[in-house]
């Protein structure tokens, strides 16, 4: 059985938007799950960002490789896939 985490995600259009949400999450002034149900553009973001578990091949490369480097409970640092820019959080492992 290959690997498999949980992880949720928010999805922005420009990499200045995940910046300035990454120094927001950072600093604790907003939660992954609020920032996500305001700001992502996928519709995961309604569930916080949740998108449940996933194992390899099933992401887009960039997105996979940031997903899979992270440890439980870290947040990824501005991430470019084709559908825009991605703040990634890992939660199971």
């Amino acid at each position: 059985m290959s690997e498999e985490i949980r992880a949720s995600h928010i999805l922005v259009e420009t990499e200045q938007e995940a910046k300035d949400l990454y120094e927001k999450l950072n600093s604790g002034n907003i939660s992954f799950e609020e920032a996500a149900m305001e700001n992502s553009l996928c519709p995961s973001g309604q569930a916080g960002g949740d998108l449940g578990f996933f194992g390899k091949g099933l992401m887009v490369k960039p997105f996979e490789d940031a997903a899979f480097a992270l440890e439980k409970g870290e947040l990824s640092k501005p991430i470019q896939t084709q559908f825009g820019w991605h703040l990634i959080k890992v939660t199971e492992k």
